[in-house]
């Protein structure tokens, strides 16, 4: 036990032991260089705002930027953004990022996504509206016919044209509702009279 503890104050050991630390700090001073010159440290890219360019501009101002991207699905149309232009951007315009980073884009559709008229005939208008509503669909306005059934659907009409339960529209069209007065209509009253 007492030789080892020589050996440890030996001039041996400690010469060992310096030459060990000054290769061991060479090592990391090396990793550390080469870490800076691969890794660019300090050196960020600015990201452009992209918001409302067409995906042509998008393409040709993310290679001059010295960037990557990817476009991702088309999000909801929005009327307040171009047809086929950039709608979101991640990162966010202003961030800091390292040259050829990756970014994702989500692009305006060229309009609405088409829905599924629901089928509201001979259901009160208060109950066509609301399920209108739901599915994307506005009340435009309400005419009224004479039949019995009063504020019962009987027609649907988008662009003065009678629409079918079942057919598609583009989200947010306008729609007419055709509904009953609660009159008798004077073809059934002919009907009645002449039994």
């Amino acid at each position: 036990m007492r030789s080892f503890f020589d050996f440890l104050r030996s001039r041996t050991f400690l010469v060992q032991i310096g030459l060990s630390l000054v290769v061991l700090i060479g090592l990391i001073f090396l990793c550390l260089r080469w870490l800076n010159s691969t890794t660019n440290h300090g050196e960020f890219v600015v990201v452009p705002d992209f918001s409302k360019m067409s995906v042509m501009d998008m393409r040709q101002a993310v290679e001059e930027s010295g960037l990557r991207y990817e476009v991702l699905d088309s999000a909801n149309y929005s009327p307040e953004y171009p047809r086929f232009s950039i709608i979101e951007q991640d990162p966010s315009a202003g961030s800091k990022v390292k040259e050829n980073r990756k970014i994702y884009f989500t692009v305006n559709p060229s309009g609405y996504k088409k829905v599924t008229v629901p089928n509201i005939i001979q259901v009160t208008q208060r109950n066509a509206s609301s399920m209108l509503r739901a599915v994307g669909l506005d009340v435009q306005r309400v005419t009224y016919i004479d039949q019995l059934g009063k504020d019962m659907v009987y027609y649907i009409k988008h662009k003065g044209k009678d629409i079918k339960p079942g057919d598609k529209l583009p989200k947010t069209s306008k729609i007419e509702l055709v509904c009953g007065n609660g009159t008798i209509p004077e073809s059934a009253r002919v009907q009645a009279e002449s039994n």
